[in-house]
């Protein structure tokens, strides 16, 4: 063949082969291509779920599970290439293999049997708070996840925030002198600002003797769960299960969870020694309308002995001297009393404040020394690329202790006295009758 034959046909076929790739597929800088993005599977979609999958749609949400599709009506519309599940077992079933990760935001009750399931098919899982219902979820949901090198978070507004980091810097810098006691707090269950008369949610709460029929579009078997079997009545569902047993864990487990966060954070406290609470009547199946917890930590490492103190319901911690008049306590916060000063931050770990203001000029505030954080949810899912068996990092080994701490606070409540507790045997050291609250019994299916 001659040379200029050669060429001409090369050409042609090498014109006849091309093919013009779109940018997204290939990837490049700015530009994620479809096989390197997280498969996600959102489980629990009508409320703080929707949310948290608006933040991780930059990856693939390819399924769906919700056990109310009405109540997740908004979700599903967002997302219509995502396969559609009421139950999340058969969600495993059959799209298993092609999921990376799920997401959970059911009620409390079921975030350990959802997580478990999802753990041992392999699935990295994103947990809404609180992480467990009970403290004996927490413990085994933090070893599984340990074992098997699957990355895990808790969901946590704020602790993914600059407030939390400064909080700690601060602390460790000694703009407070010695930590002596911690005040957090939260105004639920309680009116929502601006609505008097609406609650939060109300507690205690009685369950009607009526019976009611379940919506068409919910499947209250599957709203159940693990729990015991009731008839369904609207005072669960879609909004009250906070303020009972058997499928919240009240305001504690709601906003403790973010409020109290940076005492753990900071203090690296770890488990209480003892707790006790004052409480307003609790209901035959549901939490009080208001607590005073105060949990004991004993002497760590160069912290002393320590008291934190948790109230909600709209109980408030006094205010101490040393803040200004003109300065009010919000409806959520943290205070940090110290012995050379007051630092007192806002809801969800916001940004702290010294006290008095004097003491703001006289001490000179450290530089950033805490890595930046780019968002919780944005680190887990980065995490769940770079995952590797060998060096995968399990959140909960954090989060798995605190979650502990704070049931232990409600154990107190539940009880009406003062508990001693033992994190390493699980137990209320000097009353016996906590163990059945300390464990879970689970229903045929929902096993952890």
């Amino acid at each position: 063949m001659k040379r200029r034959s050669f060429l001409k046909r090369a050409v042609a076929a090498t014109a006849a082969g091309f093919t013009i790739v779109p940018r997204h597929v290939l990837g490049g800088e700015g530009v994620t291509p479809p096989s390197e993005k997280l498969n996600i599977v959102g489980i629990g979609i009508g409320g703080q779920g929707a949310g948290d999958l608006k933040e991780m749609a930059v990856e693939n949400i390819v399924g769906l599970v919700d056990v109310d599709y009405k109540k997740a009506a908004n979700t599903i519309k967002t997302y219509p290439r995502a396969t559609l599940f009421k139950d999340y077992r058969v969600m495993l079933d059959k799209m298993g293999k092609s999921v990376d990760a799920v997401m959970i935001a059911t009620p409390d009750h079921m975030h350990a049997p959802i997580a478990m399931a999802a753990m041992r098919a392999g699935k990295h899982v994103y947990v809404e708070k609180p992480m467990a219902h009970s403290v004996e979820e927490a413990r085994v949901m933090t070893a599984f996840a340990k074992e098997k090198g699957l990355v895990t978070q808790m969901g946590n507004n704020g602790h993914g925030g600059e407030g939390l980091r400064l909080i700690k810097e601060w602390i460790d810098a000694g703009a407070i002198g010695t930590v002596k006691e911690v005040h957090g707090w939260t105004d639920r269950p309680g009116d929502r600002p601006g609505e008097p008369g609406h609650k939060w949610w109300p507690q205690p709460q009685e369950v009607p003797e009526t019976v009611e029929t379940p919506p068409v579009e919910l499947d209250w078997d599957l709203w159940i769960g693990a729990a015991k079997e009731r008839p369904y009545h609207r005072v669960f569902h879609p909004h009250d299960w906070r303020a009972f047993f058997d499928f919240g864990t009240g305001a504690l487990g709601d906003m403790a969870v973010h409020n109290l966060d940076p005492a753990w954070y900071a203090l690296d406290l770890g488990a209480p020694v003892g707790a006790s609470a004052e409480s307003g009547p609790l209901g035959k199946d549901s939490y009080p309308a208001w607590q005073i917890i105060t949990y004991e930590f004993a002497a760590k490492g160069n912290r002393p002995a320590v008291n934190v103190k948790w109230y909600d319901g709209g109980k408030m911690p006094p205010a101490p001297a040393d803040l200004e008049d003109k300065y009010h306590l919000k409806d959520n916060g943290i205070m940090f009393i110290g012995d050379k000063g007051t630092m007192v931050c806002g809801g969800w770990s916001g940004a702290p404040g010294l006290f008095p203001v004097a003491r703001r000029r006289e001490f000179e505030l450290p530089k950033a020394t805490i890595p930046r954080s780019i968002g919780h949810r944005q680190e887990w899912m980065k995490a769940c690329k770079d995952a590797r068996p060998a060096d995968a990092k399990a959140g909960f080994d954090y989060s798995g202790p605190f979650t502990e701490a704070l049931l232990v606070g409600n154990l107190a409540t539940r009880l009406g006295k003062r508990i001693e507790w033992d994190s390493k045997s699980l137990r209320a050291t000097n009353a016996p009758e906590a163990e059945a609250l300390v464990r879970k019994t689970y229903r045929k299916g929902f096993e952890i």
